[in-house]
């Protein structure tokens, strides 16, 4: 074999790694679009639909493998090199995830022990009944009511 005829065999399976992984990629990818409609048909707090979002997640992690392995070139590296990028990867998500759950318990003792702190959501708002006057504007079919002074209890 001429060094012409490896390389073009060379860049034969390469082309030919290239389409499998992208052939990969788009059927993980139709599963999950067909998995994500069939979940919005599913009862909230379900069992399937819980299934159904880690399989998702399942699925999204081997795409990542895949675009990781393949279009990034890690697949073919050297073990050292591959740690130097998945270790601080999986402290970053770690750090991520921390950092949510430690906002979170924050969020909750505010919540429990500082006495003149109210969580927005539990204000309760008066519905103003619709086709009632805003402000100080009246209709003109209404009679002219007088003010009533306040009392002071």
């Amino acid at each position: 074999m001429e060094h012409s005829d490896v390389v073009k065999l060379e860049h034969h399976e390469n082309k030919n790694e290239v389409r499998n992984v992208t052939i990969v990629l788009s059927v993980l990818t139709i599963v999950e679009l067909i998995l994500g409609f069939l979940m919005m048909k599913m009862e909230d707090g379900s069992i399937a639909r819980l299934a159904t979002k880690m399989t998702i997640v399942v699925l999204m992690l081997a795409k990542a493998y895949y675009i990781v392995g393949y279009f990034m070139h890690l697949k073919h590296e050297i073990r050292n090199m591959i740690m130097t990028i998945i270790v601080p990867l999986i402290l970053f998500v770690w750090f991520i995830a921390a950092f949510l759950y430690d906002g979170n318990s924050f969020k909750n003792l505010r919540n429990n022990n500082d006495p003149h702190y109210k969580e927005q959501s539990t204000i309760k708002i008066e519905k103003k009944e619709h086709g009632t006057s805003h402000g100080k504007e009246q209709s003109k079919d209404a009679p002219h009511q007088e003010a009533k002074p306040a009392t002071g209890h």
